[in-house]
């Protein structure tokens, strides 16, 4: 059964971002910005589906979202084409119609969309969530939003599907805070005729040194294996491999970069350093989820792979009355849950929900 925080929830193995802080006000005196009985945190493809299954339960529910809509869908690169199937990626019984066998992120930013308006989800876009406090049935959250003003809300259930793609794994060395230093790949014109490096040997790194390749750009990869990852798309992986082993794109295997400067990488390889010419960097090393967050929820993170505490019944955590959906639930293993599969976590939670408020529960 869930519990009340503890004070003495389990640090995580990794952590790259600041538990939050109380929020400096600038109006006088704190007044409620809303009641409601559900509280998502996150409108992404999960938070959505949570949303939907929460209201046709009949509950009152508002979405929060530090960016916008379905945010790390947007800032995926501008020409990618989804792994999957149009049907698997559909929430709320909502077709997802396409022409392709595998829909593009414009189609998917669409549909999103126009699930969202279909069934007239309440959504507050760029505001950060900054605190979580109270208890089960009378939760209080706290948001900044962009013009810094601070916002209270009510709710009797929060549920926490903050996605982890807006916190990237990082190598940790110098330089790596220079502007030339991207975690994020976007789209390959600006660097036609540039030296590139990219480090990382899975899917989205070898798309991106595929596409900066194919348009105009001199890319040299930076990988700790010695190869490219087993787990990359078979359509993409002979194709980096074959642009390898003809030297149209130079590798590294078994190497890790040591320092990028303004006008080069230094790197470590078998056969010693090497410093190589530079004028950008994509670290396609990865993201994770806000442990800090979940942490300061008061939620309990497995000591291994940070995954929350929580009944895999329900998706209730340790914390009565919070409700965690969507990859975080799998912590550090991101490749376990994808949309394909968490946007079923909206169903089992909304079941609990109904069988709890509907019975008088908190």
């Amino acid at each position: 059964m869930p519990r009340k925080a503890s004070n003495k929830a389990r640090k995580p193995v990794l952590k790259t971002s600041k538990t939050p802080e109380p929020v400096a006000r600038k109006q006088a005196h704190a007044r409620p910005d809303g009641w409601t009985d559900v509280l998502v945190i996150g409108a992404g493809p999960t938070g959505l589906a949570c949303a939907i299954e929460a209201q046709r339960a009949g509950l009152k529910v508002l979405v929060i979202d530090k960016g916008c809509v379905v945010n790390s869908l947007f800032h995926y690169p501008a020409n990618m084409t989804f792994f999957t199937t149009p049907e698997l990626l559909e929430i709320g019984g909502i077709p997802f119609n396409t022409a392709n066998m595998k829909p593009t992120r414009q189609e998917a930013l669409e549909y999103y969309r126009n699930v969202a308006q279909h069934y007239e989800l309440k959504i507050h876009q760029y505001e950060w969530v900054k605190t979580v406090t109270g208890e089960d049935g009378e939760f209080r959250v706290t948001t900044l939003d962009r013009k810094e003003a601070v916002h209270d809300y009510y709710a009797r259930k929060i549920i926490v599907a903050t996605g982890y793609y807006d916190l990237p794994n990082y190598m940790n060395i110098p330089g790596e805070d220079l502007r030339k230093v991207m975690h994020y790949y976007n789209e390959p014109h600006p660097y036609y005729d540039t030296d590139v490096v990219v480090v990382g040997a899975k899917n989205s790194a070898a798309i991106a040194a595929l596409e900066l390749w194919r348009h105009g750009a001199r890319v040299t990869m930076v990988v700790r294996e010695d190869g490219i990852h087993r787990h990359v798309k078979y359509w993409i992986k002979p194709d980096i491999e074959n642009r390898i082993k003809n030297g149209e794109i130079q590798a590294f295997f078994r190497s890790r970069v040591l320092e990028v400067t303004p006008e080069a990488v230094r790197i470590n390889t078998p056969q010693g350093e090497r410093v190589l010419k530079n004028d950008f960097v994509f670290a396609m090393t990865g993201y994770h989820p806000d442990y800090d967050f979940l942490c300061s929820l008061g939620i309990e993170l497995s000591p291994e792979q940070c995954r929350p505490v929580c009944d895999p019944e329900t998706l209730e955590s340790n914390v009565a009355g919070i409700y965690v959906a969507g990859v975080i639930v799998a912590g550090s293993s991101t490749n376990e849950i994808f949309i394909e599969n968490g946007r079923f976590h909206g169903q089992l939670i909304a079941a609990d929900l109904s069988r709890k408020l509907a019975s008088g529960a908190a």
